[in-house]
């Protein structure tokens, strides 16, 4: 047993019999893209998950935010039982074993994806400036830095030109702008199936929440309907958006009331967020050991070669996309 486990067991150990805990039966539940990790104990008629996030002190500040946050918006978060700031520790209840990503299939999909998108717009509608961090214009192109910096020149070991430089710098100015003229609402900012628990009750559960900004009002649909670990067809992926756009006009959200110009938003958004996400997975094996997460990355650049490929602007980077994974022509939705 590491020091790490010896001081999460005897912080527990001062309020296990509160809730009937079984330290003996503690065991992993999951590890996350960072550096937390999650274990699952039995408890006298349930089960807890303990959250370990080592690292500074007060670093869990921001899940304990969110979670009250978006617990008042009205969705199905874990209720924190215990807490300690200092050590980075949180004993949570427990949203169960399956995730949305283990059971979707064609069958359910539509009635899942429904609860999905019947949750984030509850988080949307609750929207309120100063609760969260903006997504600014900074944190914007530290993001979009990420795919020069890990995926093009540690991963595939080129060289950033100082053309190859100048067509990245337009090309994040046109994206950031682009971003930056939608309305903002809470933002989840990992809203997919991986982050949503399959319940009896609420369903979902959301989980993952502690990076949440408050942002462009297409992010979280765009991250839910393009996932990093599963891909439909885009026909699928409309009607979504579709049913999606028009409960969001319903409850007041501020999404355009052209859908053309919403399916537009929700393109420029999601050229970001894969670009940014290329990086944070390429960075995740060379700089964390985390290997797995590479072999999803060819998901991510045929997202990227789709969506640039069908506005004038990003010509230049849909032609560098066609360098690193070759020609062929892309048909999508346009309106």
């Amino acid at each position: 047993m590491t020091e790490r486990q010896m001081r999460l067991k005897d912080w527990l150990s001062g309020f296990s019999d509160r809730y009937g805990l079984k330290l003996d039966t503690m065991r992993t539940a999951s590890a996350d893209a960072g550096f937390r990790s999650y274990f699952r104990i039995d408890g006298k008629e349930t089960t807890y998950i303990v959250m370990d996030s080592p690292g500074e002190a007060d670093n869990i500040a921001p899940f304990i935010h969110a979670d009250e946050v978006f617990a008042q918006a009205g969705l199905n978060v874990p209720k924190i039982y215990e807490e300690n700031r200092e050590l980075g520790l949180m004993l949570i209840s427990d949203l169960g074993t399956k995730t949305y990503l283990d059971v979707l299939d064609h069958d359910n999909a539509d009635r899942l994806m429904g609860q999905a998108t019947d949750a984030l717009v509850k988080l949307q509608a609750a929207s309120k400036p100063d609760v969260f961090p903006a997504y600014s214009a900074e944190l914007l192109r530290s993001e979009l830095e990420l795919f020069p910096q890990w995926f093009v020149k540690r991963h595939l070991g080129m060289e950033i030109t100082p053309e190859l430089r100048s067509m990245f710098d337009r090309t994040f100015a046109l994206i950031i702008a682009k971003n930056l003229d939608q309305a903002n609402v809470y933002v989840h900012r990992d809203f997919m199936p991986r982050n949503l628990m399959l319940t009896e009750k609420g369903n979902p559960g959301v989980i993952d929440f502690q990076d949440a900004v408050y942002g462009p009002v297409s992010y979280d649909i765009a991250c839910l309907c393009r996932d990093a670990f599963i891909s439909w067809e885009e026909t699928q992926t409309l009607d979504w958006t579709i049913r999606y756009w028009e409960k969001a006009r319903k409850a007041g959200v501020p999404v355009p009331s052209d859908f053309g110009r919403f399916w537009e938003d929700v393109e420029w958004m999601a050229i970001q967020r894969h670009l940014k996400v290329l990086g944070i997975f390429t960075r995740l094996n060379y700089r964390d050991g985390k290997p797995k997460y590479l072999g999803d990355t060819p998901r991510f650049l045929n997202y990227v070669k789709a969506t640039s490929r069908r506005f004038d602007a990003l010509r230049p980077l849909s032609r560098f996309i066609d360098t690193i994974i070759g020609e062929q022509e892309q048909v999508g939705y346009t309106f």
